[in-house]
């Protein structure tokens, strides 16, 4: 009777549920959860991408110490003649193999695109398709960066090749598909959305990564996330997991920054980026507050780097970048993408806040890869005059100050070019030691404002809290003349 009653509850209530669905269920569930099929997008996408295999050759001996016995032991004689007879061998190389995959942005060409860390150190680099064909590849160039190569191979048949689509329209929740060669099984299809964008992993300086929840697994490097319309918008480049498997979290180079790179590396074999000279940390809410900022947004250009395009005073130390080439800046990590996009040698618009006001400033871009061998470490001001003997110094905000001398130099490592106050003590329990500050430090500025001897500090401090300030703003230079900026409070 009991199970009878419930099979009749447990109806009545399903046929109300069915009668009151339509009225109650919300609008965005009416539609279709996700793609009924995506069989015909596959089957016309999956003969362009490939995998790729690559080998390279080390020797096994490298940094393999010789086993010793115990002093004494009757096994060294044997230890003694078995490696007497492996080194008599010579060196002995060893292959190691690694799997990838890319796919063919030219079929007529022969050029296919997949990760730098596929193909890095490589000896040999083959490439597999669909059909089971195999062609030896050669390395037309690779951008560690942005984690990015161009391979070309000779086509012997036609190739299929993929568009390049616009990552930049895609949108959080969009479907998305993913082909690759999971633990080397082949081509392989999963499907997911786009779980967030713009994302920052500290794999790089230009990091901007789509994630997605679209299986990738180990041998999915290099391959194509496409979109419902069948083009590429990112490069599957990375994953979380903790146990070597998807767990959902995945990351792809979107094609907005990798087209760029892509099409200089075909026609240069390397990167030719634009490059400003500068040395940037991020505007925090402090620092924004110090220099009369609304909100903390931008760049701070902690220093200008000597020889660079920007080493004409037309951008200064303290200086916050908003706008580059009418891209706003909204936090530290947009600027050297959007400089890093911009040709070499083009003449740009730069928007600073200098000292409350903001300017436009007309810069020349120079080339990235030319400026990374300039010493970061060097900056515009060349300094050298000579110093007074030490006065009295000075405990500002927990700190003791003193006047930069060649014997606080010498006692502290600080080279000639470096100009300022010297920190000879921070007391531990003050504001300046929770921003890491440490003796040996050089105060260049406060507020923007240069300081050459510790009363200069002490007035400054004054000033500021006559003004109402709750934090100071200093410019401190490393004992080799790097510059960062860090907000001490007051109070």
């Amino acid at each position: 009777m009991r199970k009878f009653r419930f099979r009749a509850v447990r109806t009545a209530f399903a046929a109300a549920m069915m009668m009151a669905s339509p009225a109650v269920m919300p609008a965005y569930a009416q539609s279709n959860p996700g793609p009924a099929s995506v069989a015909d997008l596959a089957e016309g996408l999956l003969d362009a991408v490939v995998n790729i295999s690559t080998s390279q050759n080390i020797d096994s001996d490298r940094a393999q110490p010789r086993m010793q016995a115990p002093d004494g032991s009757p096994f060294q004689d044997f230890f003694d003649e078995f490696f007497q007879d492996r080194d008599g061998e010579g060196p002995r190389n060893r292959k190691v193999s690694s799997l990838g995959s890319g796919f063919v942005i030219d079929a007529e060409e022969g050029i296919i695109v997949t990760n730098n860390h596929v193909i890095d150190g490589a000896d040999d680099i083959e490439v597999n398709f669909a059909d089971g064909s195999k062609l030896k590849a050669e390395l037309i160039g690779a951008d560690s960066k942005t984690d990015l190569a161009v391979l070309k191979v000779e086509p012997v048949r036609p190739l299929t090749e993929v568009p390049l689509g616009k990552s930049d329209t895609m949108r959080i929740g969009d479907w998305v598909m993913a082909i690759g060669n999971p633990f080397g099984l082949g081509g392989t299809v999963t499907v997911g959305i786009i779980s967030a964008r713009g994302r920052d992993i500290n794999s790089g300086p230009y990091d901007n990564f789509i994630q997605t929840d679209a299986a990738i697994n180990r041998g999915n490097s290099g391959g194509p996330l496409f979109n419902m319309n069948g083009e590429v918008i990112g490069i599957n480049t990375a994953i979380i997991s903790p146990s070597g498997g998807s767990i959902g979290i995945g990351f792809a180079v979107p094609t907005e920054l990798a087209l760029n790179v892509i099409n200089q590396l075909r026609e240069f074999g390397e990167t030719r980026r634009g490059w400003l000279g500068v040395r940037i940390q991020p505007v925090t809410d402090d620092i924004a507050e110090s220099l009369g900022m609304d909100d903390a947004k931008g760049a701070l250009v902690a220093g200008v780097i000597r020889g660079g395009p920007v080493d004409d005073g037309s951008i200064e130390a303290g200086d916050v970048i908003i706008r580059f080439d009418g891209k706003e800046v909204e936090e530290m990590r947009d600027l050297p993408r959007v400089v890093a996009e911009s040709p070499v040698g083009k003449a740009v618009d730069v928007v600073v806040i200098r000292k409350g006001e903001e300017r436009t400033v007309k810069v020349t871009l120079g080339r990235l890869e030319d400026g990374e061998q300039a010493d970061a470490g060097e900056t515009g001001d060349d300094g050298g005059t000579d110093l007074p003997e030490p006065l009295t110094t000075v405990e500002v905000l927990g700190m003791t100050l003193a006047e930069l001398t060649d014997a606080s130099r010498l006692e502290f490592a600080i080279t000639e070019d470096v100009e300022g106050v010297v920190i000879t003590e921070v007391d531990p329990d003050s504001a300046a030691a929770e921003k890491r500050i440490e003796p040996g430090d050089v105060i260049v500025e406060i507020a923007q404002e240069t300081v050459s001897t510790p009363q200069d500090v002490s007035d400054r401090i004054a000033a500021l809290r006559q003004d109402g300030r709750r934090n100071a703003l200093l410019m401190l230079a490393g004992r080799t003349g790097e510059l960062r900026f860090v907000t001490v409070r007051m109070d």
